[in-house]
């Protein structure tokens, strides 16, 4: 399995996640089988400097339910990509996967930080 790096600067978080899943699920390999996990690692660095087009920063709401009466809490795009970048493209990448048992491993392949520096620099072999 190899590392894929992402610079997400100023690029549009739908067109990016579906990049990201793609790679994550393995589909642009020619051994792809829809039924094993057989994707590559994918890094994401400068997650803040994402963006969205028209007016969707300022409506764009995430929700977050708790179960009890009363605890539906929604967050604007604007104010989560500040607070918790990595919350807004896992999202977005979790959206485009398929929703079945791969899922969550597919996920955990996902690394996902704020600014240019990050742990993995040394196992990145591909640069897309």
């Amino acid at each position: 399995m190899a590392v894929n790096d992402f610079n997400v600067s100023d690029e549009i978080l739908g067109r990016i996640a579906t990049k990201i899943s793609l790679i994550l699920q393995g589909k642009r390999k020619s051994t792809f089988v829809p039924h094993l996990d057989c994707g590559d690692y994918v890094v994401v660095v400068n997650a803040t400097k994402v963006k969205l087009t028209g007016k969707k920063p300022m409506t764009k709401i995430y929700t977050k339910y708790s179960g009890y009466p009363g605890g539906l809490k929604k967050v604007v795009f604007d104010q989560l990509i500040k607070k918790n970048a990595a919350v807004v493209i896992r999202h977005a990448v979790s959206g485009m996967l398929p929703k079945n048992k791969l899922r969550d491993k597919y996920l955990k392949r996902l690394f996902i930080f704020n600014g240019e520096t990050h742990p993995h620099k040394k196992k990145i072999k591909n640069k897309l």
